[in-house]
Formats: C-alpha cells, sequence, structure tokens
C-alpha cells in the first residue's frame, strides 16, 4: 500500500509535469543554453502563493504537556518552548520543556510498567489488538493529525493526509501483525539436554525522532518496541512536537497501559543527553544527523553500554545511465531529491548522469524544477512548502553560495521564494565536482546536484566515495547494468527504475556513517529482543 501511494504520487507529479511543459514558456526553457544568470532565472517564479494570508489549518492544538505515566503533566520546571508555523514563523504553541528531571519521572514510570505492569505480561495478541486498535484511531483522525503535522513541519497537507498517514497506519498494523508471532527456537545439542532459546524484550527503550517526518518515525520507533513488550520513553524533536502528543493519547484511547509509553518533548542538550545517558534505560535508538548521532553513542556507551540504534545522514547517489528514458528519469530524480522540501534522510542529492545524455537531462531537469509548484501547504496542489525553520533556511542558503562560489553552474533557483516565512526556490546546479561542498554534504533541502560520469566503473569509485551510505537510485533498462550497481553499491537501500519506496515490511538503514541497525520489517524487531538459551538436563530421554 505504502509503495502504491508513494508511486501514485509521483505519477501526479509527472502529469503536472508534462501538462506544464507543453507551455510555451516551458518549451522556450528548453531550447534555451544554459547560463549561470541568477536573474533571469528567478523571474520564472511566481511569489503569489508566498504573499497570501496563510491559509486556517483548521485545526485546535489540544496538546502541548508531557505525556507520563499515562498522563499530560507540565515539565517539573514549568518551562515552555515555542512551536513555530514555517509558513510565517509565527508562534503556533507553546510547549512544555522537558529537562533531565521529567526524563527522570518518564523513565522510573516506563520501568515500573515493565517490572511490575501489566504490559509484558498481556498475551502477545492482548497487545497485538491494542496497536490494532490504535491504527484504527489514527485512521479515523486521520485529517485533523496530516493538518498538526502540516502547521508543524511545512509539509504539503495533500501529502501528509494521503500518504503519511496511511504508511503510518499501516506500519502500525504490520507490528501488530508481528506481536504474536515472535518465537525462539529448540536447539538439538551433543548429550542429554535440551535446549531452547527464547526472545525477551529488551526493557525500557530510549527513542529520539526527527523533525523531518515527526509521525512517521514515531510509527517506526514505537511500533516495533511495543509490538515485542517494552516499555518507552520517547523525546520529540523540539521543532515539531504537536502530532506525536496527539497521537499518544491515542494510543491510550486504545488501551494502552498507563507508563508503557512516556512523551517529552525538550531539546537535545538537556532530555535528549539524559535520556542517553540514563543508567536505567537498556536500549537507545536514534534518528538524526550522523555528528548527533556521535554524541547519542558517546553518551550510550559511557553510561550502562546500552544498545544503540542509529538511522542518520546520507547523500545518496542517483543514477542516470545511458540508456535511460531522459524524461522518466529526469521525473524520478526530481521526486528523489525535492520530496518533502528535500528533507530526506536518503534524498538522491548526488544526481549522477553518463555524458552522452547529460545535456539533455539538465535543460529537462531545470525545466522541471522551475515549474515546481511552491506555496503555503495546505493548498491543494501545492508540492513544495517551507522549510522547517530559519535555521534550517539560512543552512541551505549558505550552501547554495558556496555553490556558486565553488564554480557550480546555478540553472535554476537560489534564493527565497517570497518575502515570508521559510520558503526557498527549487534550485538546481550543473557542472558540479566531487569535491564541492554541494556534493559532499548533507545540505537537506530542495537542491539538486547534476554530475557527469563516463562509465560504470567511474561512477560506482566516485558514488562510494562518501562518508554515507544510505541508500541509493539506480535509472537503467539493463539488468545486467542494474545487478552490477545494486550489488556494488555500498549502501543500505538500492532503488532500481524507484525511489523512496516504504513498505512496512522493507528494511531500511545504512551502511558507514549512516548508521547502526535496521529500521521496518522483521530486521527491526530484534533491535527490541534479547535472546536467552534455556539448557536443562534430561534424564533417560527416549530421543535426543
Amino acid at each position: 500500500m505504502a509503495a502504491r501511494l508513494f508511486s501514485s504520487l509521483l505519477s501526479r507529479s509527472s502529469s503536472a509535469a508534462s501538462s506544464s511543459s507543453s507551455s510555451s514558456s516551458a518549451r522556450a526553457l528548453l531550447s534555451r543554453a544554459r547560463k549561470p544568470l541568477l536573474g533571469r532565472e528567478i523571474k520564472s517564479y511566481s511569489t503569489a502563493a508566498a504573499i497570501e494570508e496563510p491559509i486556517n489549518p483548521g485545526v485546535t492544538v489540544n496538546h502541548t504537556q508531557l505525556f507520563i505515566n499515562g498522563q499530560y503533566v507540565d515539565s517539573a520546571s514549568g518551562k515552555t518552548f515555542p512551536t513555530f508555523d514555517p509558513r510565517t514563523g509565527e508562534v503556533i504553541a507553546h510547549v512544555a520543556e522537558g529537562e533531565a528531571e521529567d526524563i527522570n519521572r518518564a523513565v522510573a514510570a516506563a520501568r515500573k510498567a515493565f517490572d511490575e505492569g501489566p504490559w509484558p505480561r498481556m498475551t502477545a495478541y492482548e497487545r497485538a489488538n491494542v496497536l490494532f486498535r490504535f491504527a484504527d484511531l489514527l485512521e479515523k483522525h486521520n485529517d485533523e493529525i496530516a493538518a498538526l503535522e502540516t502547521w508543524d513541519n511545512g509539509k504539503p497537507y495533500e501529502q501528509a493526509a494521503k500518504i503519511e498517514l496511511p504508511m503510518i497506519v499501516r506500519q502500525i498494523r504490520y507490528y501488530a501483525g508481528w506481536a504474536d508471532k515472535i518465537h525462539g527456537l529448540t536447539v538439538p545439542a551433543d548429550g542429554q539436554y535440551h535446549v531452547q532459546t527464547l526472545h525477551e524484550p529488551i526493557g525500557v527503550a530510549g527513542q529520539i525522532i526527527p523533525w523531518n517526518f515527526p509521525l512517521l518515525m514515531y510509527a517506526w520507533k514505537v511500533g516495533p518496541a511495543l509490538a515485542t513488550g517494552n516499555t518507552v520513553v520517547l523525546k520529540t524533536a523540539e521543532q515539531t512536537p504537536l502530532s506525536a502528543l496527539y497521537a499518544t493519547k491515542l494510543l491510550h484511547e486504545a488501551g494502552l497501559p498507563p507508563g508503557v509509553l512516556n512523551v517529552v518533548s525538550g531539546f537535545g542538550p538537556t532530555a535528549g543527553a539524559a535520556l542517553s545517558s540514563h543508567m536505567d534505560v537498556d536500549k537507545l535508538a536514534f534518528t538524526g544527523s550522523t555528528d548527533t548521532g556521535k554524541i547519542v553513542l558517546e553518551l550510550a556507551a559511557k553510561s550502562n553500554l546500552k544498545p544503540v540504534t542509529l538511522e542518520l545522514g546520507g547523500k545518496s547517489p542517483f543514477i542516470v545511465c545511458e540508456d535511460a528514458d531522459v524524461d522518466k528519469a529526469v521525473e524520478l530524480a526530481h521526486f528523489a531529491l525535492f520530496f518533502n522540501q528535500g528533507q530526506c534522510c536518503c534524498a538522491g542529492s548526488r544526481t549522477y548522469v553518463h555524458e552522452s545524455i547529460y545535456e539533455e537531462f539538465v535543460e529537462k531537469a531545470k525545466a522541471r524544477a522551475t515549474v515546481r509548484s511552491v506555496g503555503d501547504p495546505f493548498k491543494s496542489g501545492i508540492e513544495q512548502g517551507p522549510q522547517v525553520n530559519s535555521e534550517q533556511f539560512q543552512k541551505i542558503l549558505r550552501y547554495i553560495r558556496s555553490g556558486v562560489e565553488g564554480g557550480a553552474t546555478l540553472e535554476t533557483g537560489g534564493e527565497r521564494f517570497g518575502t515570508k516565512g521559510h520558503y526557498i526556490q527549487p534550485t538546481v546546479f550543473s557542472n558540479v565536482k566531487d569535491d564541492m561542498l554541494i556534493a559532499k554534504d548533507e545540505i537537506f533541502g530542495p537542491v539538486q546536484t547534476i554530475l557527469k560520469f563516463k562509465d560504470l566503473k567511474e561512477v560506482i569509485q566516485r558514488a562510494n566515495n562518501s562518508r554515507y551510505g544510505l541508500a541509493a537510485g539506480v535509472f537503467t533498462q539493463n539488468i545486467d547494468t542494474a545487478n552490477t550497481l545494486t550489488r556494488a553499491l555500498k549502501v543500505g537501500t538500492v532503488w532500481v527504475n524507484c525511489f523512496d519506496v516504504f513498505d512496512a515490511a522493507i528494511p531500511f538503514g545504512g551502511y558507514k556513517m549512516s548508521g547502526h541497525g535496521r529500521e521496518k520489517g522483521v530486521y527491526s524487531l530484534s533491535n527490541y529482543l534479547q535472546v536467552k538459551a534455556v539448557v536443562t538436563s534430561l534424564k533417560n530421554p527416549a530421543w535426543l
């Protein structure tokens, strides 16, 4: 289902692009010689959507407190922090600011729920039913949750409501289905012994989620932890706390006992550090930047050596081979990079194009970016909303300036879109070299970098010459070429003639500095289980 939803989104984008490219302005763009004249390209963007009055989200923020031991509570300090509307920079709400004392309270509640409460002692079937009911409630409140997500994050409402929420529901149902299918083995051994393995819940899981897909990452983390019988303390991203606080209420309406899931909103150096270093947390899972992941791993090691799952940054190559259908490749590469405002850890942010089709590809990629619809994410048909906050907005603009100063050709975009909010023009660079910052660093924004290659051996070496190894895209009609690349690329996921297919059963995670362990699918369950061997002596066994 999730894969089909993403495919439908891409199909709609492709149709829109085809319609737009048939216009005389797009044909003129395709016929022009590429020039790095920023002023002329900027004029092709309309700022009308950006200067309109923001659309009312149609939802009320009712939950801004921490959620500890089955109740909404203020932070111990009484402090709050603002969460902002990225369309305007205005405050949406003030949210309780959790710190070390609040993490202590949440961990104590989770520990008691695990050691004394009913959750690990329920039958797996009962746990599954709670998760199934939760999925039903998410589905019932789909539009309200999607509105919160868009308001807090800036992603298009249609993306949140029609793509992400159905994916989240599917993910929770997937893990609900696993709950009563987790079991150990009977192991033959030399001698008169009965040997069995038990798969036991690990205990209290600490989880830290990012701001780019707030509720989807909540589902990726909470789903397997609860299905395997653990209790959880989850820290939301300070930029986007609202949807997780709302969803947690629904999970308790579904029958989750108090203390099993505790949600603390707060900042990394305080709440995040306290959770990572807590001596009574048995396991840690983190999604975010590689640099922060190093800190989380260090704190976990220096405390009680708790195991850590890390899903970190990426600089994913998207390789367009010489036999590619250029129009289809352009559309897929556009989707791979610009989806979610470019705020994807696995974004296809290094577009390698074979030299024989490079010029045609660049012209068409520029034309596609120029007609990308940017504006209020609550407006129907909008493909790109604002970046999440001013910090990300300014960082992306610095990278764009770096690309220009480094000698790359700015084909289109490159500046702020409109005069209000954190909108950035869809940006395309050509003539990019591997040693440029825009080709090495994770920009996390709507900036496509297009590089030229000659042959497979060269592009494999260049694609692998990165500290990251999260994902890659391959676009080719040759099965031998596809097989060569899928085995040679040092990444956790390779998409062939597709991109961003996130089915609930497909594992996701990285090589190298893109992380440890896997999210989603059956592999994620092992993150929250311990294996115990039980050996019992047998007297006069009838068989061994």
